[in-house]
């Protein structure tokens, strides 16, 4: 199927502003077009970008992760975009904040003493970091205690490289003495 080079265009200037992946239905409402058009035109663009009809790999890709369509730097391009971004900064997550995001991808929707108890520590500075990088959110409210209750982003998704949770590892392999039966996934 032809895709028109102005469909095309359009998609990719609305794709290089978007700061987390957006559906082809929101790119079809945005562009006032046929959803299946949008889907045409986001394959021929990937296509194109991997270096489609003898054409020049990029060093970008469009990727469909966490329910929607995003430009992302190519993985074998990785150690040097990070240096180039990272260059002065400390943005790494203590293992203090990997613990209690781990706890909160697999046991969701969560509050923060269900949290606090699993791990063994207080975690409410760590939430708070990790609400504030934008990897886990408000999720509503725990109709018996009324505690705040906590969930993963879909930018959690998208950092981790996944469409949804149920792609996240079974963890039962990790933790001795776990049987499938007892094992932690997410939802539960």
């Amino acid at each position: 199927m032809d895709v028109e080079e102005g469909l095309l265009s359009a998609l990719e200037a609305v794709l290089m502003v978007v700061d987390e992946p957006v559906s082809a239905v929101q790119l079809a409402s945005a562009l006032e077009v046929p959803e299946p058009e949008v889907e045409a035109g986001l394959a021929a663009l990937r296509e194109e970008y991997d270096g489609g009809s003898a054409g020049r790999a990029r060093g970008f890709e469009l990727r469909n992760l966490a329910g929607g369509w995003r430009i992302y730097s190519r993985p074998v391009h990785a150690e040097v975009v990070q240096r180039f971004v990272m260059d002065g900064q400390t943005a790494r997550l203590t293992q203090a904040a990997l613990e209690t995001l781990a706890v909160v991808a697999y046991r969701q929707p969560v509050s923060r003493a269900r949290v606090s108890a699993i791990r063994g520590v207080n975690v409410d500075s760590v939430m708070k970091t990790l609400v504030q990088r934008g990897l886990v959110e408000e999720s509503g409210t725990d109709p018996e205690s009324g505690s705040i209750q906590y969930r993963t982003t879909a930018y959690f998704l998208e950092r981790l490289g996944v469409k949804d949770l149920s792609e996240l590892p079974a963890i039962s392999p990790y933790l001795p003495g776990l049987d499938e039966s007892t094992a932690i996934y997410p939802g539960r």
